[in-house]
């Protein structure tokens, strides 16, 4: 079984940054491709990033290209999301997710584990 444990969020100012941390355990990841989806209120569970474990190849949505970067300490299991410039449309809970084949992709519905969540909030 696999556990992802997000951390980080948080309530920040337009303009400001956060770092969010997710915390794998349970399996061995090398074949794994991992991403962060948010959800807003009343909003679908969006794409934000995405990464190969193994390869480090790195995926984003168009509006968090250039502010946000994803990345992964595989000595520590843990996938992070670096978000810059945030902007209050980035208001939402923050999901970690696995998938157990190498490919990102977009689909919330292709991810086989999630996190429980964490709120990001961003005031104007």
């Amino acid at each position: 079984q696999v556990q992802l444990v997000e951390s980080g969020g948080g309530l920040v100012q337009a303009g400001g940054s956060l770092r969010l941390s997710c915390a794998a355990s349970g399996r061995t990841f090398s074949t794994y491709a991992m991403g962060w989806f948010r959800q807003a209120p009343g909003k679908e569970r969006e794409f934000v990033a995405g990464i190969r474990w193994t390869a480090g190849s790195t995926y984003y949505a168009d509006s968090v290209k250039g502010r946000f970067t994803i990345s992964r300490d595989n000595a520590k299991n843990t996938v992070y999301l670096q978000m810059n410039v945030l902007k209050p449309e980035d208001t939402a809970v923050y999901y970690c997710a696995a998938r157990t084949t190498p490919w990102v992709v977009t689909t919330p519905r292709e991810y086989d584990y999630w996190g429980q969540g964490t709120q990001v909030t961003v005031s104007s």
